[in-house]
């Protein structure tokens, strides 16, 4: 083979090889703007969960405080009239999400705790978000809110189970019930799987702290 062949048989290699490595920096630079994108969005959240720490234990020892808050994506469900709705309509405000649904015995056990919770905390700074993830419309978990007399939670469902799914992606969601901390600015300040009780001492001043912050 003459030398030009032998750069013509080199170049197209090269070539390949200049482009892949090209790829690669722009995803590299792609997930850092990312990654600092988010660092900014939740800056003074990892302030709001370092102070969270000490008060996790008694019923909510099961709490894990975010070390790194992360934003939580915009989740859409519907509501009892089939309406879509999502978390971005309760931008500003402290969220409790709390996924269950009617098969979850531990589910059923603690609603009224969080109906409770909502009662005595909700209002223009903090909700109680529970999202039924129950299939086949919203007739059985209706029926379950009316029979244990939930009178000051809304509701919403999400038949398709993206939510929980991208919970558990995240590492975020093992089980029912899970329930996820979420701070003013949109930001994951800690999660529990399992169930709690959301109208105890403990759970009330966690989320007093959370709330005031």
């Amino acid at each position: 083979m003459s030398d030009t062949e032998k750069n013509r048989s080199v170049l197209p290699a090269n070539c390949w090889r200049g482009a892949l490595l090209a790829a690669a920096a722009l995803l590299l630079t792609a997930c850092s703007d990312s990654s600092t994108v988010e660092t900014a969005q939740c800056s003074a959240s990892t302030e709001r969960a370092a102070t969270l720490k000490p008060l996790v234990g008694g019923d909510v020892a099961a709490f894990t405080v975010a070390d790194e808050p992360v934003p939580l994506p915009v989740f859409e469900f519907a509501g009892r009239d089939g309406v879509k709705a999502s978390t971005a309509d309760f931008a500003g405000k402290t969220l409790l999400l709390n996924l269950w649904a009617t098969w979850c015995a531990p589910c059923r056990e603690e609603m009224p705790a969080l109906d409770k919770l909502q009662a005595e905390l909700g209002g223009e700074t903090f909700q109680v978000l529970p999202v039924s993830i129950d299939r086949g419309g919203p007739q059985k978990p209706l029926a379950f809110y009316k029979e244990i007399g939930v009178s000051h939670l809304p509701f919403y469902q999400d038949e398709t189970m993206d939510i929980f799914n991208e919970l558990k992606k995240k590492s975020l969601a093992f089980g029912l019930p899970v329930t996820l901390l979420i701070d003013k600015d949109g930001c994951v300040l800690g999660n529990l799987n399992g169930p709690a009780d959301w109208a105890g001492f403990d759970a009330k001043q966690l989320m007093g702290a959370a709330i005031d912050q």
